[in-house]
């Protein structure tokens, strides 16, 4: 089982800059940007699971930290040799991300600048769009990226934070091979002059 690995890191953008805008929380902000920078390196899962693990431990309550617990989880899959350790941790993640996504619908917290719960949502259709086929949750990817363009906040948000949106929908729609579309998200990471904007540019001569 391969996790795809394009569609997390495009976040890093919006996460990494929270730290300058983030209010108290219980949970210590510090930590947090720790643990996930040990999820964005390509040999850190093992830390960033066990990071997160216990900051989600430290406030169960918070579907934030479940979420990127689950997502980190599960991009352990990529890293056992083992098959059923495998399914095991892709399992658990997508558990535990199904559960963020229930706790996250009743939770009108802000992360930054950022509502939790689109976060929520975000590192769950990222994390969807990565497993492999048959664990069917592409569906479940779109349908919460459909979510997230139509919900009014979403405008409010950092511009990194809208740009990871439309990346990751712009990859949903390119694995449904529906180019035009996957252009269209690509083409509002440019023109907005978002931080991710090379990555856009080089994935749009990809489409051509």
């Amino acid at each position: 089982m391969n996790l795809r690995s394009q569609y997390l890191p495009f976040i890093a953008a919006t996460v990494l800059s929270l730290s300058a805008s983030a209010p108290a929380q219980a949970f210590s902000e510090a930590a947090f940007q720790a643990a996930f920078t040990h999820l964005m390196h390509p040999h850190q899962t093992e830390q960033a699971a066990a990071a997160f693990t216990a900051l989600q431990q430290s406030e169960p309550g918070n579907p934030l930290l479940l979420a990127y617990r689950g997502a980190s989880t599960a991009k352990r899959a990529a890293d056992t040799i083992f098959p059923w350790k495998k399914m095991a941790y892709a399992e658990e993640g997508m558990a535990m991300l199904d559960k963020a996504l229930q706790l996250a619908s009743v939770a009108p917290a802000m992360h930054g600048n950022v509502p939790q719960q689109l976060e929520v949502k975000l590192t769950a259709a990222n994390t969807f769009l990565a497993v492999p086929g048959f664990m069917h949750r592409a569906g479940q990817a779109k349908q919460l990226l459909k979510d997230m363009l139509s919900d009014t906040r979403l405008q409010a948000t950092p511009l990194a934070f809208r740009a990871a949106v439309w990346w990751c929908a712009a990859q949903q729609a390119r694995a449904e091979k529906n180019l035009p579309l996957a252009r269209n998200y690509l083409n509002q990471i440019i023109e907005h002059h978002a931080e991710q904007s090379a990555q856009a540019v080089q994935l749009l001569k990809e489409l051509s």
